[in-house]
């Protein structure tokens, strides 16, 4: 196989290179490692992942203690961030797909640590375990919601100790309160209102969404507000995360064409999808001992390229060689 360096670049990135695989002889094209940005792993079986080309997962809301103490396997490579931290009577709670183990109540913005109920005393359990991220839940169509001081504290309490707070921003006002808190992420792009241009923008500039767009597939009014939404944020230079909830319902195992189709749907590039799929967010750096290896040269056609990049296969970074060397 021949590519163009440039043209690799222009059409899937930086990070993007033709590649020879030593094992096999195959030619394709490497990329970092996969990153699916929202999981529930307590719901799935993540071994599947790795034979679906996932590298590594970002689990946003389990059971800390079980967390913390993995399956002894190397990938999927986890991150996560703890329980949800939510107001008395607030989403999860009383879900049958959320046990109390992964909802902590957070009930005032006390900043005193080991305080019961306390805004400081959340974060740090959560971080006692092991997170790397802090998990809020704003959903006011299934219960309570922090006022802005409690979800403040939260968020300060986080950031004191670098780490970023990724919100469930759900109904009327949440996507303005977790932006005008300081949230760094949404868990969601947001479906339940079409968001206008200021907010958009606001949001471009200071936060990160995670995708989430085909568990809306049996949802067209949701699915067609959270493609809009994503559509004006990207437009605007906002970053995008590749992520599909996955345990929400009947998902694939592996990389989502469906998710990978509607963000080119939502005007994202090859080179910012294979961005949103790479990013090792929250962590500062993918691993280096693996890489994502995809077969063949990347079609042009966006809905080819979604079921292309699905083709990928984590191999060892030692595989693979530039296809010029």
């Amino acid at each position: 196989m021949t590519l163009d360096p440039l043209e690799l670049e222009a059409q899937l990135g930086a990070t993007a290179f033709a590649t020879r695989r030593g094992l096999t002889g195959d030619t394709g094209v490497a990329l970092p490692p996969l990153v699916d940005h929202h999981v529930h792993l307590h719901l799935i079986d993540d071994r599947a992942l790795v034979d679906g080309g996932i590298a590594a997962v970002v689990d946003l809301g389990g059971d800390p203690t079980a967390l913390a103490h993995p399956p002894r396997r190397a990938l999927p490579r986890r991150s996560y961030a703890g329980a949800f931290l939510t107001a008395p009577g607030g989403y999860p709670s009383g879900r049958s797909w959320a046990p109390d183990e992964i909802v902590h109540v957070v009930s005032s913005a006390s900043r005193h640590e080991g305080e019961p109920g306390g805004a400081e005393t959340a974060v740090a359990e959560q971080i006692g375990f092991g997170a790397s991220v802090i998990k809020v839940a704003l959903n006011s169509d299934a219960g309570a919601v922090f006022d802005r001081e409690t979800l403040e504290a939260i968020v300060d309490a986080a950031h004191d100790r670098g780490v970023p707070v990724v919100a469930h921003a759900q109904g009327p006002g949440m996507t303005r309160l977790a932006l005008r808190a300081g949230v760094d992420v949404l868990a969601h792009t947001p479906f339940s209102e079409e968001l206008g241009p200021r907010l958009i923008a606001a949001a471009a500039a200071g936060q990160r969404w995670i995708s989430t767009l085909d568990i809306h597939r049996d949802d067209p009014v949701a699915r067609a507000t959270a493609l809009a939404n994503l559509t004006a944020f990207a437009a605007a230079g906002g970053s995008v995360l590749y992520g599909t909830d996955l345990g929400n319902g009947d998902l694939p195992l592996g990389l989502n064409v469906r998710e990978i189709a509607a963000l080119f749907a939502a005007g994202l590039d090859g080179a910012a999808v294979v961005e949103a799929l790479t990013d090792p967010w929250p962590l500062s750096t993918p691993s280096t001992a693996i890489a994502t290896f995809v077969p063949g040269a990347p079609p042009s056609a966006p809905d080819d390229l979604a079921a292309w990049l699905a083709t990928a296969d984590i191999v060892l970074t030692e595989e693979l060689a530039h296809d010029n060397d």
